[in-house]
Formats: C-alpha cells, structure tokens, sequence
C-alpha cells in the first residue's frame, strides 16, 4: 500500500469517531442500525482496523453523508466547502451541493469551447432553475427562443425539450438549481408591514 493510500485510511478512524460523537450515537446503537460488531467499529475508530466498503457503505448510509466523504473530508474544524469543477464539453460544472437526492445546486460557466453548432434542446424527468449571473444565455424552451442577462431567471418543468447556450461571444456563468420530478422552487419573502 502506497503512502498516499496509507494516510487517507489512516484518517478514516477518527473522522468517523467524531462524526458518531457529533450525532450523539453509541457505538452499539451504531452497530445495531449497521449490523457490524460493535468491536469492529471500535477498531476502526482507533485505527487497528483498515477501513474497506463492506463497513463504509453502511456507515454512510446510516450517517447519510457521500462515501467520499467519510474517506477524503477536510478536516471537521475546518468549516470550508472544498468544490471539485468538472469539465463536459467545454462547460465547468462546480457542484454546491454534496447530499444525494434532493434538490441538487451548480455554478455553471459556459465557454467557447462549450458552444454546440446548433441548439438540440432535450427532455428528462425533473424540474430546472436557472439563475444569469454574468453575460447572456439562449435558452431554448420548447419552441420558445429566448436570451437572458444577467439577473434574469428561468423556471421549468425538464420534459419540456431545452437547450442553452451562449447568445454572444462572451462566456456566460449561472446558477442552476435541478429538482425531482414535480419538485417545484417556492421562493417567499416577508415585508415589514407598514
């Protein structure tokens, strides 16, 4: 086992030891929702054990948290959101959030290596909140046609057929907040009453 290997398991342990403190859950009430030996989970908090996915798996589930979390998370005093971007044909994808299901947040920033040579709007199941912050976006939504700025939001059902784009030369950043099927946005806001 490499170095890098070795250090990443080794701190496996202790983050799983203060996250079961944090959540205030024993080790045999760990074991009983899990089914893994109360031994087992002892040995992997200290660190006599080597963690491996037939433990984490359940661990995870039952803290409700991504595996990658629970292998490779910063340290738990440091209260930072480290984002990965991602890369798809030219569009950096950052994620904001880290749960699974649910409401799902990105940044998305579109470049010139990301325009396609015509719009091919497509359909899925779920629900899309688009939010401009820099440049200007076509939007292709249904047989509508349109171009937002920045400020502008789009609300939509995802099995209406959509497509966006850049409307210029300039690249273009938003915010994209995806929903479940039939999952809609509720904004409410309070005004002092006069």
């Amino acid at each position: 086992m490499n170095e890098l290997i070795g250090s990443v398991l080794d701190a496996v342990g202790p983050r799983l030891r203060e996250l079961r403190r944090r959540r205030g859950i024993t080790l045999a009430a760990l074991s009983a929702r899990t089914g893994i030996a109360v031994s087992t989970l002892s040995r992997l908090e200290s660190g006599h054990r080597k963690p491996g996915l037939e433990v984490l798996l359940p661990l995870a589930e039952v803290f409700r948290v991504p595996l990658d979390e629970l292998v490779r998370a910063p340290d738990a005093s440091d209260p930072r959101v480290y984002l990965r971007p991602v890369t798809r044909n030219g569009m950096i994808v950052i994620p904001l959030t880290r749960r699974p299901g649910g409401l799902q947040a990105f940044k998305h920033i579109l470049t010139p290596e990301s325009d396609e040579p015509e719009p091919r709007p497509r359909s899925h199941a779920g629900y899309h909140w688009l939010y401009v912050l820099d440049g200007r976006m076509r939007l292709v939504l249904g047989t509508d046609d349109l171009v937002l700025g920045p400020g502008e939001v789009a609300e939509f059902d995802t099995h209406l057929p959509h497509w966006f784009g850049r409307a210029d030369d300039r690249p273009v950043e938003f915010l994209s907040i995806l929903g479940p099927q039939g999952e809609r946005f509720h904004v409410t806001a309070s005004f002092p009453s006069r």
